[in-house]
């Protein structure tokens, strides 16, 4: 294995070529190793202004935050104000949805987790103030429940947003107040922000996009999504040695550098235990826990997390029995394809572990009868619509909708073949992935009643 010098020496010599090679804009990478930090960032934080790209430079963090909101949350627990297990309801009574039995059920592991089982893509803005996450709650009445609380992962950003809520209804205090109480100033974090108003204060990089499929990456005309999804992961922007601060405290039993307890190290080693076990996806993890994605892999078990916002992308990977860990921020192209060149890197050379291959289609897919599959599929932000050709092609429709729409993006098709067991798996990459479809459950007609890409996508009309 290499040492961190000399993992330092290749990043700083490769950086720059990796973000040409993807054409990403910007990239700030860190690393940690038995304590010790190394960053490098090349490219610009926007084309537009050509500013450069600083290890001190902010990107966003995306939905990375919502480890730190998980974090938040068992803090409560430290603290016995919070039982993981009793209805959500037991502390926001005014949490409703469309199912008013499953509301009652809904349990704060079960959003921690993921397996809440309500639809969760709702990006509502509910205004700049204070008071935006309490105002959320109230935009979560109409949704609909997907499948009983517990019965499986569905990503679920709303489910974070009523986590915020939680913690700012037991601290009385916002959600910004609580990040920069409980957890900034512990952590002793310098370039953290939890708005643009913070952001602009440090070299802040900005999101790129493609106005049309194929076209050149430009600023995105957005710098954030909105503040009612802060907890979830809308706002949250710093330096990824910030963000590694933050992973170290999940790598030292909840100590923050000066040796203070910011979290007991049995919630730390809670959060860490396999809550759920996801379906084959390849690009996700194996299993979710208490805010964490989980890959169990033959070199060990990985932690981390994941974010996207408009334009930008983060990559956080702990390796808890190693000390090892990496995070990757980046402000649009081909993050990851980035992210792989970079982590796997870094995860080989310091933690001897090797990255699973990537899900790819066969060589020759074998020819199924996919009438189990077709069909329409609808969630708040798209329609997915699965149908089989004459000649037996199997095609995804995607239809976006609602803020979607409004986030810019557009209607897709693609070819799928079958890929193992009931997945299926686009011929095409994109974005240098080629993303399982898995198709969960029974409608009672012989037919899928999910197709899971991360997120359970319900059959239509059933």
């Amino acid at each position: 294995m290499s040492t961190l010098s000399e993992v330092e020496v290749w990043i700083a010599a490769n950086l720059p070529a990796l973000i040409e090679k993807y054409d990403v804009p910007g990239a700030a990478v860190a690393v940690l190793c038995d304590g010790v930090v190394v960053d490098h960032a090349a490219g610009v934080l926007s084309r537009s202004t050509g500013v450069e790209a600083t290890p001190d430079s902010v990107f966003q963090i995306g939905s990375i935050t919502k480890v730190w909101t998980a974090t938040l949350v068992l803090q409560l627990v430290d603290a016995g104000l919070v039982d993981l297990d009793v209805p959500i309801r037991t502390y926001l009574p005014e949490f409703r949805i469309a199912d008013e039995a499953a509301a009652a059920r809904i349990t704060t592991r079960q959003l921690l987790s993921h397996t809440a089982g309500f639809e969760g893509d709702i990006f509502t803005d509910t205004g700049l103030g204070d008071d935006c996450v309490e105002k959320y709650l109230g935009v979560l009445h109409d949704v609909p429940q997907l499948f009983p609380p517990g019965e499986q992962f569905s990503y679920n950003n709303a489910g974070y947003c009523v986590l915020g809520r939680l913690v700012e209804v037991l601290r009385e205090l916002p959600y910004d107040e609580c990040l920069k109480q409980h957890l900034f100033a512990p952590l002793g974090l310098t370039h953290a922000a939890t708005s643009p108003y913070d952001a602009i204060l440090f070299r802040a990089a900005v999101g790129h996009i493609q106005a049309e499929p194929g076209g050149e990456l430009v600023p995105a005309p957005v710098w954030a999504l909105a503040r009612s999804n802060a907890p979830a992961g809308s706002m949250l922007a710093m330096r990824p040695r910030d963000l590694l601060t933050f992973a170290a405290l999940h790598l030292d039993d909840g100590l923050a550098a000066d040796g203070s307890v910011v979290l007991q190290a049995a919630k730390v080693a809670a959060m860490q235990e396999p809550q759920v076990t996801l379906p084959e996806l390849g690009l996700m993890g194996t299993h979710w826990g208490l805010g964490w994605e989980l890959f169990e892999t033959p070199g060990g078990t990985v932690v981390g997390h994941d974010g996207s916002t408009i334009g930008q992308s983060a990559f956080l990977r702990i390796l808890p029995e190693k000390g090892v860990a990496v995070a990757l921020l980046t402000n649009g192209g081909d993050t990851f394809s980035l992210y792989r060149e970079i982590v796997a890197h870094v995860l080989s050379e310091l933690g001897d572990l090797t990255l699973p291959a990537l899900p790819a289609p066969p060589a020759e897919p074998e020819a199924i009868d996919a009438s189990r599959y077709v069909g329409t599929y609808s969630a708040e932000v798209f329609d997915l619509v699965v149908s089989q050709d004459d000649d037996g092609r199997i095609w995804l429709d995607m239809t976006p909708k609602g803020v979607a729409v409004e986030m810019g993006e557009v209607a897709e098709r693609k070819e799928l073949v079958h890929y193992a067991g009931d997945s299926l798996i686009p011929l095409e990459a994109d974005r240098g992935m080629h993303l399982p479809h898995a198709f969960v459950g029974d409608d009672g007609a012989g037919h899928a009643l999910y197709l899971h890409v991360g997120r359970a996508v319900r059959r239509a009309g059933a």
